[in-house]
């Protein structure tokens, strides 16, 4: 997934391309009001993306691919990859049941509506939470830039999600209180694939100021 769409490319067993399937944020979901896939927000440096414009991609992708009469029987395996720095956050309570409780039924949003206690999530183009980068890296338990770059692999930066979490926590408790889980945007797809939360790759997960 990038920032501007999302993207299937099927593979044979040569892995030579034999479908190929896209959907437009901006085009294609006119409703979440974004440019270039994102929301920016004048009042600050905050760049963020719709969580349920994500979900609701997803399953207009597959929807042109069932129209397609793509043979989804026949898929051996599926990988995903997402925006390293893009963070989701699970509703604490109802978010588990309904990626569990999921009815081919219903629509994908429709059912994950409540699931999520941000509904905007900070993608990799954020810069607003340059106090708490700086704040992580004074902080007495880190002891600087480069015992933190030493620890997690990196300096603090503005995209990670360490800082993000700092910031919602400082800013929004309500919302971090009611955050049962939180995921990248990569393990976030996965888990709708799967039904159930995903862990966070290891490549991923070095690119969160979180990682020891």
């Amino acid at each position: 997934m990038l920032a501007r769409s999302l993207k299937a490319t099927v593979l044979d067993g040569k892995l030579q391309v034999v479908a190929s399937r896209s959907v437009h944020f901006d085009s294609e979901l006119p409703q979440y009001k974004t440019r270039g896939g994102v929301q920016r927000w004048t009042s600050s440096s905050s760049v963020t993306a719709p969580v349920l414009m994500w979900v609701e991609a997803l399953e207009l992708l597959l929807d042109k691919m069932k129209a397609d009469r793509f043979p989804f029987g026949s898929v051996a395996a599926v990988s995903g990859s997402g925006q390293q720095h893009g963070s989701v956050y699970w509703r604490r309570g109802s978010a588990i049941s309904a990626l569990q409780g999921l009815q081919p039924a219903h629509s994908l949003s429709s059912q994950l509506a409540h699931a999520f206690s941000l509904t905007d999530s900070p993608v990799w183009m954020d810069s607003s939470t340059t106090s708490q980068c700086r704040a992580i890296e004074a902080s007495a338990a880190v002891g600087g830039a480069a015992a933190l770059s030493h620890i997690t692999g990196s300096r603090a930066y503005e995209r990670f999600t360490g800082p993000q979490i700092r910031k919602l926590y400082e800013q929004q408790k309500e919302v971090y209180d009611e955050t049962e889980r939180i995921s990248l945007v990569s393990s976030f797809m996965a888990s709708l694939l799967v039904g159930d939360y995903v862990s966070i790759d290891h490549s991923d997960g070095a690119g969160m100021n979180l990682m020891d």
